[in-house]
């Protein structure tokens, strides 16, 4: 395991796609979203980095990262900064990120997704494995097929997407984007001037001094600050949604690879509809976690979701065949 707290020291692999995943006391669910990634794509294309906000449950995520020790894990210190600091240093051609209750459950031959940008360079916005037939048919929108590696693709303009999903071009779940295009998207969200910069990042004495007065989370999304996962996505997507003529203008696909399965919360900001029982919590999880318990990965595929986002039906946990991967976490 390669554990950082400073960037700086951080190798950067020379791989085609760095995956930036982010969690927050869900150590059995990030288990499931690192198994099912490496299942399904080829581990020598990724390498991942996960930003980790300690809170709870330290010794199962030691337990976690040691199990995966190819991924450098960066415990959070500040959000804002500490995500800056690693894009800034990413330069592979691809990111695609995630978060600890995605689950993959298909793939798509990579080369099939490397040509696709290649040939639709000019209007490509991003690669999703969370569309598909299943959940896009019904949409509305207008689809165009093509034949990419000879397999079929399909795309769509989200710039007119008829549904919030088929509008909603930049998350953080499970959608492939060429670095230059986040780089691109990330810094023109925010205000470039540098003493702006200074003087209104997050943890600055001037914000916290007219958080007394006013709303932190407003003052911060006006000057295109962030300071977790949500905001990184959603300000980040309104400015997209915003600038719509300074960016490309389809989202393509080929089916639907991987969901986010929402059973519990580990935020105030966002509302969960498919919210489970107290058998879900992250306590209740964590210790079963302990116990030697896992997501049933091969359940999800045989009863995948429909849609980009499932919940109690897919998620089902089983304790592992094999004595290493059954061994209680003391």
């Amino acid at each position: 395991m390669r554990y950082y707290l400073k960037l700086s020291c951080c190798p950067i692999m020379k791989k085609i796609i760095n995956n930036i995943v982010f969690t927050k006391n869900r150590p059995l669910q990030l288990d499931a979203y690192l198994e099912s990634l490496y299942r399904y794509f080829p581990s020598e294309l990724i390498q991942t980095y996960v930003i980790y906000k300690q809170q709870l449950f330290d010794k199962e995520y030691q337990h976690l990262f040691r199990k995966y020790a190819s991924c450098v894990v960066i415990k959070e210190n500040g959000f804002h900064s500490d995500f800056l600091r690693l894009l800034d240093q990413i330069n592979t051609k691809f990111i695609l990120f995630g978060v600890d209750d995605v689950v993959y459950f298909d793939s798509v031959d990579f080369d099939v997704i490397n040509e696709t940008f290649d040939t639709f360079s000019e209007d490509i916005f991003g690669f999703s494995l969370r569309f598909g037939m299943e959940n896009i048919k019904g949409s509305g929108d207008p689809l165009s097929e093509t034949v990419v590696a000879g397999q079929s693709v399909f795309s769509l303009n989200w710039t007119q997407g008829r549904t919030s999903t088929t509008r909603y071009p930049f998350e953080l779940c499970c959608t492939i984007y060429r670095t230059a295009l986040v780089k691109k998207v990330i810094d023109n969200a925010m205000n470039n001037n540098p003493l702006i910069r200074k003087l209104f990042s997050p943890n600055s004495l001037l914000v916290k001094s007219l958080g007394k007065v006013t709303s932190t989370r407003s003052l911060l999304k006006s000057f295109g600050y962030f300071y977790n996962p949500n905001t990184l996505e959603s300000w980040n997507c309104r400015w997209c949604q915003n600038n719509a003529g300074k960016l490309p203008s389809f989202t393509y696909f080929q089916k639907l690879c991987a969901a986010a399965i929402q059973v519990n919360m580990v935020n105030t900001t966002t509302k969960n509809a498919f919210e489970g029982t107290i058998e879900h919590s992250v306590e209740a999880l964590n210790d079963k976690y302990k116990q030697g318990y896992r997501l049933d990965i091969d359940f999800v595929a045989r009863n995948k979701p429909v849609d980009t986002h499932g919940g109690p039906k897919q998620f089902k946990i089983r304790a592992q065949k094999s004595m290493k991967d059954n061994e209680m976490i003391n």
